[in-house]
């Protein structure tokens, strides 16, 4: 195979130049990648941010769905794209929300509906983060007021929010897959139409399953284009410091940047003259003087051409007047082979301090328009991914066998953190999580002890990872799960729900949460000492109580009222008790973690009969809550006597803790941040098979996180919605006991 024909020198010499930026201008010059985004930044801080505002939109507004675009000529559909672009700014500086990734595919998006006729074609955006323009030109930019809020708009493409939205998404890898699939429907079901465009970053094309869609749809030959979005952007950030250096963490990112070095960008013109392979033999035949013209100019193959796609490019991703003709040509082609568009953007395009930012301001909260400010108020307390980091890094401090992993978000982790402090003990191996736990599993052969640090949705694609590489030969890797429970506005697709469930059925996981920060450095400290297998630490997207709350509702007796800085190693499944009946929850005054001494308990005051007593039995960060529901539930009724426990370890369970709360109470009640199938059912199963249910005085209930998907919203009013805080602990435990009279389904229906 050889590679697809580059721009001549005189076509290079002869090209009009422009600037990108400017919605009337002629066609973009004919850049490579030596023209790199550095030295684009640093001329964009010479200029006001909001220097090219538009006052108005007109075009943008007579624009509701894509079939209002096709009567625009090429002028005005730069000028579409101008005003898309600042309709994208001004909407998420004041919601926040993915940001830089929408601002880099404006021309790419415009062309796409420009050239296409969704729904009936189909464009897969794979991650979907950068689908805000999409969605802006598909009817819903009255919406964006609503972005990631709860009963608004996702921040990702959903299919039940609309029928242009092809495919949903929010994690990668997914649609080259997805297109292949809706590709041969369409073929075996004799559609008129079979226009799929699968659009992917360079950073998701890492992915393994990407290679695997790829693999097999030159193997199909499946008719689809896949959209190559190359800006050089593969880790969130990229740039952080590992055992790889800088540079983005893919070979693959390292090839199509060479690609782009060795090839000018191609325009139509050059494109045209290979396009005759995309046709039947016949006419390649004669065609075939200009094709081997054409072919002429760069020899040697591609790895895109070697999995049978037809590669077209590079081509500069924000020149409208080159893509919509490349794409009109391969739209028309009656050829099933698939074929490969790559083209060069820059993340953050068109806005200067996206530009500059380090993470070119990749994921954002509201900001100001003419300073990319981001309006972020202090926190009460270090949030738990910064807390692990330093730990981790205190562990690493102490021994030289620590290392860290991160699957492309070592901001996300802690792990660029920890990669500051420990660059050559980083390991960043792109959106690989299955490599990432294998990787992992192979270092822990060696004698080292790696903390693979992966969000716990994430983990889920490396699930086979950890049950075949690591935990049947109960290797000691760390497995560190970032994003536990509900997440708030990325909704669905990042929840961390279910890792106690598909986890906790696996043998020879020791399984631990934090109620706090300081149970997380001890927790930390715990997984760096314990090498008899591997282990699993979850812990919730959140920052930590400080040292106030720690000690007023918790219990700490925190020396000169600090939170200690380092952890110290826990013994292996022992949980323990934070609150005795009588406990009372009130700032200033003294509760430790025994409880206080008034308690009644079994005197003829509170608790006297045993189904007045209550355990409430917390595994993670819902201990606060629980801790304040027993505080309320005491102040409500005399009688009541609660106790409070953190259980710490799912696996394995604090069986003698679990007893004693049995045998002591008439009530006990588990609460998680998890889906059903995980702590409150291991709990259960204990106690069922200990015989703890059998003589029908015991009353069992485990809160978790009901067996539905939570959209975009905040935590709190997830957690709400769940069910999962305190007034609703409290109002199980008041049902239980029979303090409150539960109404009968037939009248809740009346």
């Amino acid at each position: 195979m050889k590679y697809i024909s580059a721009v001549v020198a005189a076509a290079i010499a002869s090209a009009p130049v422009c600037n990108a930026f400017s919605p009337s201008s002629g066609r973009s010059p004919l850049r490579t990648i030596q023209q790199s985004t550095e030295s684009q930044i640093t001329s964009t801080r010479l200029f006001d941010a909001t220097a090219d505002r538009p006052a108005s939109k007109p075009i943008l507004d007579s624009v509701k769905f894509p079939s209002d675009m096709k009567r625009l000529n090429m002028s005005e559909l730069k000028q579409l794209a101008h005003e898309l672009r600042w309709e994208v700014i001004e909407a998420v500086s004041k919601t926040g929300g993915h940001f830089s990734s929408s601002l880099g595919v404006i021309e790419l998006t415009t062309a796409l509906h420009y050239v296409f006729d969704m729904p009936e074609d189909d464009i897969i955006w794979d991650v979907a983060h950068q689908c805000y323009p999409h969605k802006m030109l598909t009817g819903r930019r009255d919406k964006f007021p609503t972005l990631r809020q709860l009963n608004g708009i996702s921040g990702f493409c959903k299919r039940k929010e609309s029928v242009y939205d092809s495919f949903g998404a929010g994690h990668s890898s997914t649609s080259i897959s997805a297109a292949q699939g809706m590709s041969v429907a369409k073929s075996t079901l004799n559609k008129r139409r079979n226009n799929c465009i699968a659009v992917i970053g360079d950073g998701a094309i890492t992915g393994g399953m990407a290679y695997e869609a790829m693999n097999n749809a030159g193997y199909l030959s499946s008719r689809m284009i896949v959209v190559l979005n190359d800006n050089g952007q593969v880790s969130l950030p990229t740039g952080t410091q590992s055992a790889g250096g800088v540079k983005p963490a893919s070979q693959l990112s390292a090839y199509t940047s060479n690609l782009l070095v060795s090839k000018p960008f191609q325009d139509f013109r050059d494109f045209a003259k290979s396009f005759n392979r995309l046709l039947p033999e016949n006419v390649q035949d004669v065609n075939k003087r200009i094709d081997e013209y054409a072919r002429g100019v760069v020899t040697g193959g591609t790895l895109f051409e070697e999995l049978g796609f037809f590669y077209v490019g590079p081509i500069d991703g924000h020149d409208l007047e080159n893509m919509v003709p490349i794409l009109e040509k391969l739209r028309d082609s009656d050829s099933n082979k698939p074929v490969l568009l790559h083209i060069k953007t820059n993340k953050g395009q068109g806005y200067p301090p996206a530009l500059a930012a380090s993470d070119r301001m990749h994921g954002v909260g509201k900001f100001d328009i003419a300073t990319g400010v981001q309006q972020k108020g202090k926190a009460a307390a270090p949030s738990f991914t910064s807390i692990f980091a330093n730990s981790l890094i205190d562990a690493a401090t102490e021994d030289r066998a620590v290392v860290g992993i991160t699957a492309a978000m070592p901001g996300g982790t802690g792990m660029d953190i920890f990669g500051r402090r420990f660059p050559k003990r980083t390991f960043d191996v792109g959106i690989a999580e299955q490599h990432a736990v294998t990787f992992a599993a192979g270092m822990a052969c060696e004698g080292l002890k790696p903390f693979c640090c992966i969000y716990s949705t994430f983990m889920q694609r490396g699930y086979d990872q950890v049950v075949h590489d690591v935990a049947i030969q109960n290797l000691p890797v760390r497995m560190i799960l970032d994003r536990a429970g509900v997440v708030g506005n990325d909704g669905p697709t990042h929840h961390g729900c279910y890792d106690l469930a598909y986890l906790g059925c696996i043998p020879n996981l020791t399984i631990m949460s934090p109620s706090d920060e300081i149970e997380l450095r001890n927790m930390v400290a715990t997984c760096a000492g314990f090498d008899d297998g591997p282990t699993v630490l979850r812990y919730p997207r959140g920052v930590g109580y400080g040292a106030e709350k720690l000690q007023d509702l918790f219990g700490y007796d925190l020396e000169d009222g600090e939170i200690p800085t380092k952890g110290v190693a826990l013994e292996i499944g022992k949980g323990r008790i934070i609150r005795r009946p009588g406990g009372v929850r009130a700032l200033g005054k003294e509760i430790t973690a025994n409880g206080s001494s008034d308690s009644k308990l079994g005197s003829g005051g509170r608790g006297a009969k045993r189904e007045d007593r209550v355990a409430i039995l917390s595994l993670g960060t819902r201990l606060s809550e629980s801790l304040i529901a027993a505080d309320e539930v005491e102040e409500m009724d005399p009688d009541i006597a609660v106790t409070v426990a953190d259980a710490r370890f799912m696996k394995p369970l604090d069986v003698d803790l679990i007893r004693e709360l049995a045998k002591d109470n008439g009530i006990i009640i588990t609460v998680e941040e998890g889906s059903i199938g995980g702590f409150g059912d291991h709990v259960l199963h204990f106690l069922s098979l200990d015989g703890a249910l059998d003589n029908g005085d015991l009353k069992f209930r485990p809160m978790v996180l009901p067996d539905t998907y939570f959209e975009a919203a905040t935590q709190y009013e997830q957690y709400e919605m769940a069910g999962l805080n305190a007034h609703h602990i409290r109002g199980t435990v008041m049902r239980l006991a029979q303090k409150v009279e539960v109404p009968e389904l037939a009248e809740l229906e009346k």
